[in-house]
């Protein structure tokens, strides 16, 4: 299946979409997939097929996102604690996600018509070369592309991420590229794999779990967090529309919170120095990925 979908609601769904509208819209909105193994059992197919499941409704998903506004997702596709499963269905994982990529350089076209850029955060020292080199072509395929950012937290954990973001910090301080004083919440916070990008306004969590399983600790912090019963191959436009209707129902007191915990102090010309550094450091490591 495409990564992105030929848009296809009807009159009802327009309708309900035009007035959420009139209210406010989520600039980031961060999914917790779950409930793709839970859906093959309850189903009683392989366990890939609820994984391919899952891919579909994200693409399902993220066409919804394009229509009613929302200009960033991200989406937890692989934790990695998942790699402490077994190793059949780790390399099936690995395999499909392969293909999915391959998928999505087919579709230069519609990615360029969609404006859509990916880009993929987590700890790629995990992923096999050829996962890594396939992830970079898509992210320097559409890396010019600003109507819409889709991040795949892959690999990833929210506390291997804060720690890469420490370490990065500490290895400013020992090469002399930043002071004591230079080091604030702001300055950590760039330092994250998602950089410059707006923290999460609501996050959706599907299987009827109500934890965040390691995933955006840092940005979420302010986030409404919505949790849904549904499993995540079987998640509607309703169930969508209704967070987007919850988050909005609360959005002015948690800019109120946003306000106040959010207040990041400037950086320091040091420091701004040192996150353009790590920018072009990120883009070499992606050339170089292109070129093994």
């Amino acid at each position: 299946m495409s990564w992105i979908k030929e848009s296809n609601l009807g009159w009802l769904h327009l309708l309900c979409l035009r007035v959420l509208k009139c209210g406010r819209i989520p600039k980031h909105v961060a999914f917790i997939m779950d409930g793709n193994r839970r859906f093959a059992k309850k189903k009683n197919v392989e366990k890939m097929e609820g994984h391919t499941k899952g891919f579909d409704k994200l693409s399902e998903t993220l066409q919804w996102c394009l229509d009613i506004g929302i200009t960033e997702v991200t989406v937890y596709a692989f934790s990695i604690e998942n790699f402490k499963r077994s190793k059949e269905e780790v390399d099936d994982l690995m395999e499909l996600t392969k293909e999915k990529f391959k998928r999505l350089l087919e579709e230069r076209d519609k990615l360029m018509e969609y404006g859509l850029r990916i880009r993929v955060i987590g700890n790629m020292g995990y992923l096999p070369e050829d996962i890594v080199k396939i992830v970079a072509e898509a992210e320097c395929m559409t890396k010019e592309n600003n109507k819409t950012l889709l991040n795949v937290a892959f690999s990833y954990t929210a506390q291997d991420e804060i720690t890469s973001a420490v370490n990065l910090t500490l290895l400013g301080l020992n090469n002399g590229a930043l002071n004591d004083g230079d080091i604030n919440l702001n300055l950590l916070s760039k330092c994250l794999h998602t950089q410059n990008s707006p923290f999460p306004e609501l996050i959706i969590r599907t299987s009827g779990e109500t934890r965040l399983s390691d995933f955006l600790l840092w940005q979420g912090s302010c986030s409404y967090l919505h949790f849904t019963g549904v499993l995540w191959p079987e998640l509607t436009l309703w169930h969508f529309l209704w967070a987007i209707f919850k988050f909005q129902c609360v959005c002015k007191d948690l800019d109120n919170v946003r306000n106040k915990l959010l207040a990041f102090p400037a950086l320091s010309s040091n420091g701004s120095a040192f996150i353009d550094g790590i920018d072009t450091y990120r883009l070499d490591v992606i050339k170089k990925a292109l070129a093994s």
